[in-house]
């Protein structure tokens, strides 16, 4: 009998472990004025262009796992928001590699204004 082929999407269907919960999320923007981009990404998601410049790349263990969080904020601010959680599971905070303007992350374009009538 021969065994079914895997296409390459059936062997990348893994679950990401889900580290922060919704309500830890927001309550980072309350209390550390932190964004959390992308949670534990992969290496091709947290080395993106399609991110802010002032993001940041953090690397912290978690569960005997390595993981890496793409955030956004002060680098004191989101030293203090993991390890506040992690405590010395913490290893480095890095640059991003974003390249949009802070300014413009997240902006959307309204639609056309309707013409007045006279």
């Amino acid at each position: 009998m021969s065994e079914p082929v895997l296409t390459e999407t059936e062997t990348k269907t893994e679950e990401k472990k889900i580290i922060w919960s919704k309500k830890e999320r927001d309550a980072s923007k309350e209390t550390y004025g932190c964004e959390i981009i992308v949670e534990n990404g992969s290496k091709q998601d947290i080395h993106t262009r399609e991110a802010p410049t002032d993001s940041l790349i953090v690397t912290y263990e978690f569960d005997g796992e390595t993981h890496q969080d793409l955030t956004r904020g002060t680098r004191v601010s989101i030293f203090d928001m993991y390890y506040d959680k992690f405590k010395k599971g913490l290893k480095k905070i890095d640059y991003g590699n974003g390249t949009i303007k802070p300014n413009l992350w997240g902006y959307q374009t309204q639609g056309p204004k309707k013409k007045k009538r006279k």
